[in-house]
């Protein structure tokens, strides 16, 4: 319908004011279908999205400009806009002591910044992805808006990738930043003494330019000035932007970073659609380099100690928690007990977690203890003194009036059954309520392989073990045989005494039986064990793989390496020190695997963090790129340089748990509808 129908019809329907309102004249119905068929016979089906990412079109300062006082930043879009995320994707540099305030408004974004503006300094708002359109979500992309307040603006740009020091995870968020050499730092460096870790600026002054770390764990530092800087990365909790707390997670190294810059060529690849390629563009860029700065994050080994709490989750034990190491055990002294002989102690390597198992049942039943405890802990100066925290009061959280409750409630329901059972006719001996039996926890597997060991864990200390209860049979021609077995407490760093090993020759193909008579063990609250008995066949080698790992290390070769076997989950099911270079795993079962190494600097068969103040770094970690296949009957061997892969491209993608966000781009919806169509989709709409 053309414009003069359609102002006849408007006449006609509404030919003048009434009021507030208008005339309808008779018929309108009729007119109205007809005019509202007309409309939908000339509506095409559906017209082309916007597929347009907003556009800058002016900015106060303008962008890159020099010489620039104000505290505002007006950045003007030609289309609404959002602004996603901007506390967390936002970064300002040189960085902000108070919070920037950062706000969409329509077409535009406002930037107010609370720091009085350094003289002679180029900041950088780095929105990263977090400008879209307001309608169809198409993304602006990584923008970032400068400015300068001299003459002259920076423009140098660093980047890199910051990983988790144990595991080569990519860590997201991080704040990396740099700080700038002093002529006289450089010149020890010219000199061959390394700087301090420790003696830099950077635990007294905040850094000088910031970014943080996206999903991939990737950094873009920009505005830099030329120079000479070192880079740095940590989760910075209490938003200083200096280390300023241990628990802060930290990455340094000693490379002196050189900003530069020349053109360069790249591929560009422009999509039709999202499986299709319409073009492959050589374009003229500016390559900023270094591009490949790669910082190992860790959190170092607390060492300060200090009392965490205590805690009396049964009536018959607590423990208490202290939050670093010591090599003196703390002292009890009772203010309403003899503490003399009262306990059985089990306490960690570091005397860090230590539990107190109570042997007396008066004192079981005494809901609350009250002591004094004498311990080592850290004082102002870093030093370890003694302390005592006086009248402590520790409190079970199983009260004896509730045990008590529990108790009666069970001798009726056991009377209960007693009485059905006279009922039915039964024959019923038992005249006392049966007291609760020790009940050990045994891991065992039917099916086992001929290197692993079967293991017992008991609930409570032991007191009496009767190694003549204990039996292991093997079967041979039919007949059931006694085997040797050694019984041990668990080799293991966590282990306590209560945790026990059962370790045996084992005979590939072989069947056995492991049996447990009644009574064998005993715990110090006098009670005893049932019986147990367990089937198991040992596997033949045949059915498992063997793998042999070749890790090389260039210029290393008497580095001592450690290979860890990990399945999917990254747990580490087995563990082995290089011998004449090379790392055997035997009785492997088939599966996929991965590989990871760590350089084991003080030989003590683990991984250990890092340490700022004394300028040690963590202990390097590897990862094999690929999965390793094992498979029955296989002699599976794998040569491994540590450093043919970049350090950010070795561990694989299956087993690696930050993944990267999905990136915003256009949707591409045009194409779909084109295709649907079968029409040629709009160059730019």
């Amino acid at each position: 319908m053309n414009i003069r129908i359609l102002n006849s019809v408007k006449n006609y329907l509404f030919p003048r004011p009434l009021g507030r309102g208008w005339h309808v004249v008779p018929g309108v119905g009729l007119l109205f279908f007809l005019f509202t068929s007309c409309a939908r016979m000339g509506n095409p089906d559906g017209g082309w999205f916007d597929e347009t990412p907003p556009r800058v079109v002016s900015a106060s300062p303008v962008d890159r400009g020099t010489n620039c006082k104000s505290n505002k930043v007006i950045i003007n879009f030609d289309e609404y806009i959002k602004l996603e995320n901007a506390s967390e994707k936002v970064v300002i540099s040189p960085p902000q002591a108070e919070q920037p305030e950062i706000k969409a408004a329509g077409k535009r974004i406002i930037v107010e910044l609370k720091d009085e503006l350094r003289d002679n300094t180029t900041y950088t708002v780095d929105f990263s992805d977090a400008i879209t359109d307001n309608n169809e979500g198409n993304p602006l992309g990584n923008y970032t808006y400068s400015f300068s307040t001299g003459s002259q603006i920076d423009t140098l740009e660093v980047s890199g990738t910051v990983l988790e020091a144990e595991n080569l995870e990519p860590v997201k968020g991080s704040l990396v930043g740099l700080y700038r050499l002093t002529d006289s730092q450089l010149d020890s460096i010219d000199n061959g003494t390394p700087i301090s870790a420790f003696d830099t600026i950077f635990v007294k002054e905040p850094l000088l330019r910031v970014a943080r770390t996206d999903s991939r764990g990737h950094f873009v530092i920009r505005g830099i000035a030329p120079g000479s800087y070192r880079v740095v990365a940590l989760n910075d909790m209490d938003d200083n932007f200096m280390y300023s707390q241990a628990a802060e997670a930290f990455a340094y190294n000693h490379d002196v970073i050189v900003p530069t810059c020349a053109p360069d060529m790249r591929q560009d690849t422009i999509w039709s659609d999202t499986i299709h390629i319409r073009d492959i563009k050589q374009v003229s860029y500016t390559h900023f380099r270094p591009d490949n700065i790669v910082l190992r994050q860790f959190v170092k080994e607390q060492v300060d100690r200090f009392f965490l709490k205590v805690e009396r989750k049964e009536a018959n034990m607590f423990q208490i928690f202290f939050s670093g190491p010591s090599k003196v055990m703390p002292q009890i002294k009772g203010l309403n007990f003899d503490e003399t002989d009262a306990f059985v102690l089990e306490y960690t390597p570091k005397l860090d977690t230590l539990t107190y198992w109570i042997k007396d049942s008066v004192l079981i039943n005494n809901d609350t203890l009250r002591m004094d405890l004498t311990y080592d802990a850290t004082d102002s100066l870093g030093n370890l003194v003694l302390q005592t925290d006086s009248a402590l009061e520790v409190l079970s959280k199983q009260p004896y009036e509730k045990r008590m409750k529990q108790l009666k409630k069970d001798i009726e329901d056991w009377e209960k059954r007693l009485a059905k059972r006279r009922k039915r006719g039964e024959e019923v001996t038992d005249t006392i309520f049966p007291s609760k039996p020790l009940e050990p926890k045994y891991e065992i597997s039917q099916q086992m392989a001929p290197d692993q060991s079967i293991y017992i864990n008991m609930p409570t200390p032991i007191q009496r073990i009767d190694t003549a209860a204990i039996h292991l049979y093997v079967k041979q021609d039919d007949k059931w045989y006694n085997d040797r077995f050694v019984l041990r407490q668990r080799q293991s760093e966590s282990a306590t005494p209560r945790n026990l090993e059962i370790i045996a020759e084992w005979r590939e193909g072989a069947e056995y039986s492991f049996e447990v008579d009644t009574l064998a063990f005993e715990d110090i609250y006098g009670k005893t064990s049932n019986p147990y008995k367990a089937g198991i066949k040992v596997k033949s080698s045949d059915e498992f793989s063997s793998l042999f790992v070749k890790p090389h290390y260039p210029g290393g070769d008497s580095l001592a390496i450690v290979v860890q076997m990990l399945d999917k989950s990254e747990k580490v099911l087995k563990q082995a020190l290089t011998v004449d270079g090379i790392a055997e795993f035997y009785y492997v079962k088939p599966d996929d695997y991965y590989l990871r190494a760590f350089i084991d600097t003080n030989n003590n068969g683990k991984w250990d963090t890092g340490n700022f103040e004394e300028n040690i770094q963590p202990e390097e970690v590897y990862y094999y790129h690929e999965k390793v296949t094992c498979r029955e009957k296989w002699d599976v061997t794998r040569d491994w340089n540590l450093l043919a892969h970049p350090l950010d491209k070795q561990k694989p993608g299956e087993i690696t748990k930050q993944k990267a966000d999905k990136q915003k781009t256009i949707k591409q919806r045009n194409a779909e509808r084109a295709r649907e169509k079968g029409i040629r989709a709009p160059e730019n709409y």
